[in-house]
């Protein structure tokens, strides 16, 4: 089903394990081409040392390159299924305050992925993410892997 930027941004605001950790959807760039998105600090995401708990920052990055790259095929006409297949971060300073990022996709970024679907039915990828806090000081880094399955392949439909 495909639904536009803004009602994608109303529905991710009100998923309830994005709504109760405190992540909220600012906006999503035209043609899903990114996303914009802020966790704010409060007693509901925050641990004994009063950061932001890892598992929030985690989450908070988890879902963007998958339903990005997932729409952004849709909207090309090819039948996908997205996911994270892993993630890995790092904590460099504890999260204080609250903290946001972005995350846009470039043109030869979907290029790249339609050729390797193209190919082989299937695309595979690393993305880092930043998230800054309000002094825009670097407080973590996520590296989410994102797999994709074109589903009318025909090497996925032996």
């Amino acid at each position: 089903m495909l639904v536009s930027e803004s009602e994608l941004k109303w529905a991710m605001r009100f998923y309830p394990p994005l709504f109760f950790q405190r992540i909220r959807v600012i906006r999503f760039h035209e043609g899903f081409r990114g996303v914009d998105v802020k966790v704010t600090k409060s007693f509901l995401n925050t641990n004994h040392d009063e950061s932001i708990f890892g598992g929030t920052i985690c989450a908070a990055a988890d879902p963007w390159h998958p339903i990005l790259f997932s729409n952004i095929l849709r909207l090309a006409g090819y039948d996908v299924k997205a996911w994270s297949r892993s993630s890995a971060i790092r904590f460099l300073k504890p999260a204080k305050t609250s903290l946001h990022f972005n995350i846009a996709i470039s043109d030869l970024e979907i290029a790249a992925c339609e050729k390797q679907l193209n190919l082989t039915g299937r695309y595979r990828k690393s993305f880092q993410i930043g998230l800054y806090d309000r002094d825009e000081r670097l407080c973590a880094m996520v590296i989410n892997e994102m797999y994709i399955r074109d589903l009318k392949h025909p090497a996925n439909n032996a």
